[in-house]
């Protein structure tokens, strides 16, 4: 590739918001003249490559802003650490057909037999899936939401709760709730 070319190919890719590619058009012609790649290998390549660094991008971001306290996997969690949990039935929630259905999910249990881990487990695989994410723990918000009827803007932090595909409530059942 003459060097014209792979300037205005940068210069494009950057104008096109494909920072990558702008980085990387060297190495994926390199690999392209490697492989004997076709046209359409080649431009499938690349924008499929594109396509996997926006959606780490877009993972990155989502995880930065969902609050989570930690961002453990299901793969972390020892299911024989909880004898009597059915890992099947957390396997299924993982395939996130109830963020598709928009169903609420309930992990109920003493403190510390893993609910959190489970949780967050199952925001951080929703949140790879694409879908936004937001935890917090009931006592904060209601406090948030206390605040925000007192400030007159309540129906504005309620959006802020109801505006994820999954929003993740801990610690529900710690702390008396008063009818309010």
């Amino acid at each position: 590739m003459s060097e014209l070319t792979g300037n205005r190919i940068r210069t494009t890719a950057a104008k096109l918001g494909l920072p990558h590619l702008a980085e990387a058009v060297n190495e994926y012609t390199r690999r392209a003249d490697e492989a004997k790649m076709g046209y359409l290998d080649f431009l499938d390549l690349v924008l499929s490559e594109e396509l996997a660094v926006r959606d780490d991008r877009r993972f990155r971001s989502g995880l930065r802003t969902s609050k989570l306290p930690h961002h453990k996997t299901l793969d972390e969690y020892d299911f024989s650490f909880q004898p009597e949990l059915d890992p099947r039935k957390i396997k299924d929630l993982a395939t996130l057909s109830f963020v598709e259905a928009k169903a609420n999910v309930a992990l109920l249990g003493p403190p510390g037999v893993g609910k959190t881990h489970i949780a967050v487990a199952l925001a951080v695989a929703a949140c790879r899936a694409g879908y936004s994410i937001y935890f917090t723990s009931l006592d904060d918000m209601v406090r948030s939401l206390k605040t925000a009827e007192a400030a007159g803007r309540l129906t504005s932090k309620l959006g802020s709760y109801l505006r994820p595909s999954v929003l993740v409530v801990d610690e529900v059942g710690y702390q008396p709730l008063e009818r309010a």
